[in-house]
């Protein structure tokens, strides 16, 4: 009997445990209207970027994706890619982002042809702290627009990847984010 209560006790601990967890994370998960978290990530274009050095300096753009060399972000990545000079059009700082290595992030980036810097998120704790981590370990397809005073203005949860450029831009346009 004591064994079968001891059991149950780490149990109901366990389980206590893993729902204290889920809690503090939900309720970190970014919103609209929060102040974006920084950041400071190497890219496939050789650079790192942070978050603070364009708060002040004009809006941000990250289009997290889940994976490298997968179907959908290949589909993605090609949107964008060839909806560069509309986006181009826009005084923005854009990226793409993705727990990949920085490797694979550069090589898919060459492959594709990507105008874009991809930042690289091993650690996941840039994907953590914007909520886009998914429980399968990679990022949830989302988009997020800030304003130039580092808030964020809009997540878009539905990113569609065949028409991710179009849709961007038609974003940043409704946004009211500057033109170059």
């Amino acid at each position: 009997m004591s064994q079968l209560f001891n059991r149950l006790t780490r149990l109901l601990l366990s389980a206590t445990v893993v729902a204290v967890a889920l809690g503090g994370q939900l309720a970190s998960a970014l919103e609209v209207g929060d102040k974006a978290p920084n950041f400071s990530l190497q890219a496939s274009d050789g650079k790192t970027y942070s978050m603070s050095e364009f708060v002040g300096v004009r809006p941000v753009v990250i289009a997290f994706f889940p994976k490298a060399f997968t179907g959908g972000w290949t589909i993605q990545c090609k949107a964008l890619r060839d909806s560069a000079r509309e986006i181009q059009s826009f005084d923005v700082a854009y990226f793409m982002a993705s727990v990949d290595t920085l490797e694979d992030n550069t090589a898919f980036a060459a492959e594709h042809e990507a105008g874009f810097p991809i930042l690289a998120d091993p650690s996941k704790e840039m994907s953590t702290n914007y909520g886009v981590l998914g429980s399968s370990g990679f990022n949830n397809r989302w988009t997020y627009y800030i304003d130039v005073d580092g808030t964020v203005l809009k997540i878009d949860k539905d990113t569609n990847p065949s028409t991710a450029g179009r849709d961007l831009t038609n974003t940043m346009q409704t946004l009211g984010f500057p033109k170059v």
